[in-house]
């Protein structure tokens, strides 16, 4: 991270918000559910998948948590009606989870079962380390339970995740393997790029090992071609590529060409803003690439 990166983030947030929207529109569909509709629509056309997002994570009381799980309701009413290939990802900070673990746990559920009933299947998403343990444990009581249309997060930046694979491996569960976005302590997460790399490479290993279905979540094409070697001769209906909605989409569009199962996360809402602000701020590179971006987008004859 360089020095001019982290002072781009310390003043990220003086950044007008029409330029801020300017240039996270590619990766956000939009405000609303007709907006994450129709992306998902165009994405299918191209043979791609689609995992809807609500955003408003980390709400602070408990009305806004029952209006993003309303919310989810209507996104699966929308994917089932419109016959969309595609599922929902759910932030449990944005059920209540830092508010009432009860409150997240009876949400989720309804959302779950609801997905259920529907056919389309949930993704937990993974969040900071303060909530990983909690994230776990009510994923795990959602497979006791008998819900298989469940699946989860796990991030290879993390130092504890191999151990986690381990720990759920009876689950046979369904994982997004991500590298992981949060701010975490050197204590807890790799910081090097090698290490995190190599930590991915190792829990893709153990959960294709396991028997576990996995969503191969990275841009990084050091990543993807090793991943495609890993993969090489298995059933394609056994894992899955994962991309972020406007990144690399000429190589989701090879991807999906070569035959691979190709999903793309679509977020929508109106908290676009703090969902863009709270990326770029914890990724000091990117943010530099963004301010790149946003000076020639106001040059005149460059934007």
């Amino acid at each position: 991270m360089g020095v001019a990166d982290k002072a781009i983030v310390r003043v990220l947030p003086a950044v007008p918000r029409s330029i801020v929207q300017r240039v996270s529109a590619p990766y956000i569909a939009g405000p609303t559910l007709e907006d994450a509709r129709s992306t998902v629509a165009r994405l299918n056309t191209q043979g791609k998948l689609a995992t809807v997002d609500v955003l408003g994570e980390e709400v602070s009381r408990p009305a806004e948590a029952e209006t993003v799980a309303s919310a989810y309701h209507s996104v699966l009413d929308a994917i089932a009606a419109d016959h969309l290939d595609a599922n929902v990802s759910v932030k449990l900070t944005a059920l209540g989870l830092e508010i009432d673990v009860d409150l997240c746990r009876s949400l989720l559920a309804t959302v779950v079962a609801d997905a259920a009933a529907r056919g389309i299947f949930v993704r937990i998403d993974m969040e900071h380390s303060g909530v990983t343990d909690d994230t776990l444990r009510l994923y795990r009581e959602l497979r006791e339970a008998g819900r298989d249309n469940v699946g989860v997060v796990l991030q290879s930046y993390l130092r504890r995740t191999l151990r986690d694979v381990s720990e759920l491996a009876d689950l046979e569960p369904s994982v997004r393997l991500c590298k992981g976005i949060y701010v975490e302590p050197h204590t807890i997460a790799f910081t090097g790029r090698r290490q995190i790399r190599d930590n991915f490479l190792a829990v893709l290993d153990a959960l294709l090992e396991g028997g576990a279905y996995v969503g191969i979540a990275t841009h990084d094409e050091w990543l993807i071609e090793r991943a495609l070697q890993r993969v090489a001769g298995m059933d394609r209906e056994a894992y899955e590529f994962q991309m972020l909605l406007g990144v690399r989409e000429q190589r989701a569009r090879e991807l999906v060409a070569d035959g691979h199962r190709l999903r793309v996360y679509v977020p929508y809402g109106n908290r676009w803003y703090e969902y863009s602000l709270r990326r770029l701020q914890e990724n000091p590179a990117v943010a530099g690439m963004v301010a790149k971006a946003t000076l020639l987008r106001l040059i005149p004859g460059r934007g």
